[in-house]
C-alpha cells in the first residue's frame, strides 16, 4: 500500500493527464459513423453542422454558418438533400438576413448537393469554389441514373445471391446489400428534387469578403485531397474551415496529391487558429491533428519512393503488389482510431488507399 502523500500525487499525475488528452487534437470519442445531426456553437454567429450519415451510407461533409450583421456566409451545402433543407430551415431560425454567399470547399459531392436548396431558396446567393473545383464539379455530377444503377446492381447480388466476383454472398453480405439497397432507394427518392447548381464565382488564390462587420477569408493553400481544395478562415475569431485537407477521426485518403498535401497541410498550420473545423467530423482546438495528418502522408510517401527506388535497381516499373509489401503505416493506426471499432477499419482502408495513390502519383511523376 503506497502512502497517502503518494496516492495523492499519483491522482495529481493521471489528471493532468487526462488533461493533456482532453486537449488534444486526436479525440476518441469521434468515429468515422455519425449516427446524430449535431450543432456546435464556436464563436457568437458561427455554428458547425456535423450531418448525420446519409441512408445509403454515404457521408454528409460539415456545414458551417456564419452570420455578419449584414449576409450570411455558409461554408459547404452537404450530400443528403433533406439535410441541406433542414440546415436552410436552421438558419432562418438563428436570423432574418439572407444567406449571400455558400463556399464549396472542393468538388466531392458529399460537400455540394445542396447547392440548387440554397440557390432556390436565396436566389442573389453567390456559390464560390476555386477554378479547379468548378471544372470538375462538371465532370462528375450526381444524377439519378447513377441511383438507377446502383440499385440496380444490388437487386441483382440479391436475385442471384452473388457478389460483382460471382462468388456466393454470405448471410453477412446479403444483409449488407439488402441495408444498402434501401438506403439507396431513400436517396434516389430526395433525388427528384435534386438541381444541379454550379459555382457562380470562382478564385484561384484567395477572396477577402465582407458580411458586415465581419471579414470571411477564402483561400486556395495548395493541392490536397483535391487540386482544388478552398480553406476558410476568420482572422479576428481564429476559426479555420478546413474542408477535405482535414477530416477526423481518419482522413480521407482515397484520392488527391499526397506529396502536395504535405505542404499544405503545414501551410494551414502556419494559420493563426484555435478553432479548427474538419470537412468531417467534430471540431477540434488545437493542431495536433493537422500535424499528425501531415506525418502520416509523409511517411507514406517517403516509405513508397524508397520501396519503389530499392525496386528499381531490379525492375524498371515495380508492381504496386511489390511496393506495399515494403509500407507500414500501422505505427499510426492507433492514433489515429484510438479504440473505435469502426475507425479502425477505416483507417486501415484509408491507409491502404493512401499507398496506391502515392503509388500512382509516383509513377505518374516518372
Amino acid at each position: 500500500m503506497f502512502p497517502a502523500r503518494v496516492r495523492v500525487l499519483c491522482a495529481h499525475i493521471v489528471l493532468a493527464l487526462s488533461l493533456i488528452v482532453l486537449s488534444m487534437g486526436v479525440n476518441f470519442a469521434d468515429s468515422v459513423n455519425t449516427k446524430e445531426r449535431t450543432v456546435t456553437k464556436v464563436a457568437e454567429g458561427v455554428y458547425v453542422i456535423r450531418h448525420k450519415d446519409s441512408p445509403d451510407g454515404n457521408v454528409n461533409g460539415n456545414t458551417t454558418v456564419i452570420i455578419g450583421d449584414k449576409e450570411v456566409f455558409v461554408v459547404d451545402s452537404c450530400f443528403q438533400l433533406s439535410a441541406a433543407a433542414e440546415d436552410i430551415a436552421q438558419i432562418r431560425q438563428w436570423t432574418d438576413k439572407p444567406v449571400r454567399y455558400l463556399v464549396i470547399t472542393h468538388f466531392h459531392n458529399d460537400h455540394n448537393m445542396g447547392n440548387g436548396l440554397y440557390k432556390a431558396a436565396f436566389p442573389a446567393i453567390t456559390i464560390i469554389a476555386h477554378t479547379d473545383t468548378k471544372r470538375d464539379m462538371y465532370r462528375t455530377p450526381t444524377t439519378r441514373d447513377r441511383f438507377v444503377q446502383y440499385i440496380a446492381v444490388r437487386e441483382q447480388r440479391l436475385k442471384t445471391g452473388k457478389g460483382a466476383d460471382g462468388k456466393p454472398l454470405t448471410e453477412t453480405q446479403i444483409a449488407d446489400t439488402a441495408k444498402s439497397l434501401a438506403g439507396k432507394k431513400l436517396v434516389f427518392e430526395e433525388l427528384k428534387n435534386f438541381v444541379y447548381e454550379p459555382p457562380s464565382l470562382t478564385f484561384d488564390s484567395e477572396l477577402n469578403i465582407d458580411i458586415g462587420n465581419r471579414e470571411v477569408q477564402v483561400k486556395h493553400l495548395g493541392r490536397g485531397a483535391t487540386s482544388g481544395d478552398a480553406i476558410v478562415y476568420l482572422s479576428k475569431e481564429k476559426i479555420l474551415i478546413a474542408g477535405d485537407l482535414v477530416t477526423h477521426p481518419v482522413l480521407f485518403t482515397y484520392d488527391g496529391y499526397p506529396s502536395e498535401w504535405i505542404h499544405t497541410l503545414e501551410r494551414l498550420a502556419q494559420l493563426d487558429a484555435v478553432t479548427i473545423v474538419p470537412g468531417h467530423g467534430e471540431v477540434l482546438h488545437d493542431k495536433e491533428f493537422i500535424y499528425l495528418s501531415r506525418d502520416l502522408l509523409k511517411s507514406a510517401v517517403e516509405q513508397v519512393m524508397a520501396r519503389i527506388s530499392r525496386l528499381t535497381s531490379t525492375a524498371e516499373h515495380p508492381s504496386l503488389e511489390e511496393v506495399q509489401k515494403g509500407v507500414d503505416l500501422t505505427p499510426f493506426r492507433q492514433k489515429f482510431a484510438g479504440e473505435d471499432q469502426d475507425s479502425l477499419e477505416a483507417f486501415d482502408a484509408a491507409a491502404a488507399a493512401l499507398v496506391k495513390v502515392v503509388y500512382k502519383e509516383a509513377m505518374h511523376n516518372n
